[in-house]
């Protein structure tokens, strides 16, 4: 299936949304990867999107990624160094228990929302909105090979 196609082009609206109310009251960067399959570990791959995408280079390297792979129905989150310095050590697993829950009843879109207004709510609470902020990376979905 392609990956274009696993959210409906509403939900896809919905996630972008989300993505875009959680960057508002922040200088961090929200970004989602869906793809059909992961080969290894979806941690892995998704530091290598991160990357790919360039989103390490955010000035406060505060960017976090949601990835998916949802033939193998694996997922991961990637925070780089800067928000990965502040956010408690179960941070990541608690957003990602939460998208479990939603993702065990397919509602694929809700664990997305869901998850990224958790990201977003840190992202807030440790990089507050600067009036000269920038978005400094798209808040679209990215699909497929990155």
């Amino acid at each position: 299936m392609d990956p274009a196609k696993f959210l409906s082009k509403e939900e896809q609206q919905q996630i972008v949304q989300a993505i875009q109310e959680a960057e508002k009251e922040t200088s961090g960067e929200i970004r989602l990867h869906i793809e059909a399959k992961c080969k290894g570990d979806p941690l892995d791959r998704a530091k290598e999107v991160f990357v790919k995408l360039k989103m390490h280079q955010t000035a406060l390297r505060n960017g976090v990624i949601v990835y998916l792979a949802f033939q193998d129905r694996k997922f991961a989150i990637w925070g780089d160094k800067g928000i990965n310095e502040k956010v408690p050590e179960n941070f990541w697993q608690d957003v990602k228990e939460v998208m479990a829950e939603h993702f065990r009843n397919n509602q694929f879109a809700e664990g997305l929302i869901n998850g990224i207004t958790m990201i977003g709510e840190k992202l807030k609470a440790f990089f507050p909105y600067q009036k000269d902020d920038v978005n400094e990376l798209p808040d679209d979905i990215s699909f497929g090979e990155e």
